[in-house]
């Protein structure tokens, strides 16, 4: 079978690997399409320092059962389309046993600290596989990075007396937005890209800001009647997002932070008193995240085409991620192809 590999930085290859085959209590896949996300791009460009030495990318999948072995519950059955939980849990920390086991301390994800789907086959436990009726296989690989913009949003306990603003339209903040819209909150998206502005309105965005273009602070402030937002959702991980989001959030807001800044970030922490803020991680997502996804593109109302920038084979893989980082921000997805 193909597999793609990452053996050094600005490098990608196609190689050839066994067929697993499914033992007791785990599930064969065939992989259908896996998505390349920014873990898998700062990977490639040798600033993922979780990344696994030449690992296998990718944890965003659709995929179909091959075969299952002895002791599999019967509901996952060959043929049935299914996307995948990513992350492993201990079960022991201090995060798993307060039910939190997205946020385990020895979590290992897909395609960073161990081996990812972008192969033909893969053997996973059982428990990691998530069916996903009436959905694409293609689409199924937009499942996991929409669950994590959908967490954050549960982390804000978002409602619909709510206005949520989101930094950055890419994936995860177009999860984000989707999530807060669908609880009846007021969205504010916030980019760079215009595009990307259009595509947040036509998700459930009740307004958008290019703060390349826009003065940010007063067109905030003309929005919410000089409130401020009460949810500020920072999904870019830059310096100027995360410091804006505490300067622009209302008193007694809460901010949620998803971004992984590259920079140590500076702040005037008599903000965070005077405002009394809420100010709290959000770190992959549950089940009941990726039940909401799921139950989201059912509906059949998402554009889902317009989330696609490219379907590329794997031989094609290196180019499509060459062009990812000479334009990073006209990217949604790009999706490999191996069905």
């Amino acid at each position: 079978m193909r597999q793609i590999r990452i053996p050094a930085q600005g490098e990608m290859i196609v190689e050839q690997a066994q067929k697993p085959t499914a033992g007791a209590g785990e599930v064969l896949l065939k992989i259908m399409y896996v998505g390349f996300c920014g873990s898998d791009l700062n990977t490639f460009l040798g600033r993922n320092l979780m990344a696994k030495e030449q690992v296998i990318p990718g944890h965003e999948i659709g995929a179909v059962i091959e075969s299952v072995g002895a002791g599999v519950p019967e509901f996952l059955t060959p043929g049935l389309t299914v996307t995948v939980n990513p992350y492993t849990n201990c079960g022991h920390c201090a995060a798993c046993r307060s039910g939190h086991s997205n946020a385990c301390e020895f979590n290992e994800t897909l395609g960073v600290q161990r081996d990812g789907a972008m192969r033909d086959y893969m053997v996973l436990p059982w428990q990691k596989v998530i069916p996903a009726q009436g959905i694409s296989p293609r689409d199924c690989a937009l499942i996991e990075p929409m669950s994590v913009g959908f967490h954050a949003v549960s982390r804000a306990d978002v409602t619909d007396s709510d206005t949520v603003l989101v930094f950055g339209c890419g994936m995860i903040g177009v999860g984000a937005i989707v999530r807060a819209s669908l609880r009846g909150a007021t969205v504010i998206a916030v980019d760079l890209d215009n595009d990307k502005l259009a595509l947040a309105r036509r998700l459930g965005a009740t307004y958008t800001i290019n703060s390349k273009e826009q003065d940010l602070h007063a067109t905030l402030m003309e929005l919410t009647s000089d409130l401020g937002p009460t949810v500020v959702v920072e999904a870019v991980g830059s310096v100027p997002t995360y410091q804006a989001a505490i300067d622009e959030v209302a008193f007694s807001g809460r901010v949620v932070c998803i971004g992984y800044s590259k920079n140590d970030v500076t702040f005037h922490t008599g903000l965070f008193v005077k405002k009394e803020l809420n100010i709290r991680g959000s770190r992959n997502a549950m089940p009941s995240d990726f039940e909401a996804v799921i139950r989201y593109l059912q509906r059949g109302t998402c554009p889902k085409d317009e989330l696609i920038s490219a379907i590329v084979k794997p031989e094609s893989a290196l180019a499509a991620m060459q062009n990812w980082v000479a334009a990073p921000g006209k990217v949604f997805r790009i999706l490999v192809d191996f069905s």
